[in-house]
């Protein structure tokens, strides 16, 4: 099997994902997942696609991960190994469909606008 690539994105984090057939080592920027994604849950989030799948030993995978948060990053990453799954094998999409790791999630931090503190928030009104 060559290698497959898929993209993942999520607020302003971006995965890039090559999956190769393996022994299920995760690599993120060059560093183990453990090492990475200290965070047990962060870990669970990102394998949630294998597991559901049951190939959590059969692939190794190589990660170029940037921007945003590490739970925008384990998100992205999330989408990117279920597209890659998907590459691999069609079959497989409506299982990780209906879990909805197939959905790029579209929400964006709102932009600030002149004249307020935030994005919605406004200055206090003085009427005198």
């Amino acid at each position: 099997m060559e290698v497959i690539n898929a993209l993942g994105r999520r607020k302003a984090a971006v995965a890039r994902v090559f999956v190769s057939e393996g022994s299920g080592q995760i690599t993120i920027n060059k560093r183990d997942i453990n090492v990475y994604f200290p965070s047990p849950i962060l870990q669970y989030v990102v394998k949630q696609p294998l597991t559901k799948l049951g190939v959590v030993e059969k692939y190794d995978i190589k990660v170029n991960l940037d921007g945003g948060g590490f739970k925008g990053q384990a998100e992205a990453l999330r989408l990117a190994i279920a597209r890659a799954l998907v590459k691999i094998n069609a079959e497989d999409k409506p299982a990780l469909k209906s879990e909805g790791f197939m959905t790029r999630d579209p929400r964006e931090v709102e932009r600030k606008k002149p004249g307020q503190p935030k994005a919605r928030k406004r200055f206090q009104f003085s009427k005198r």
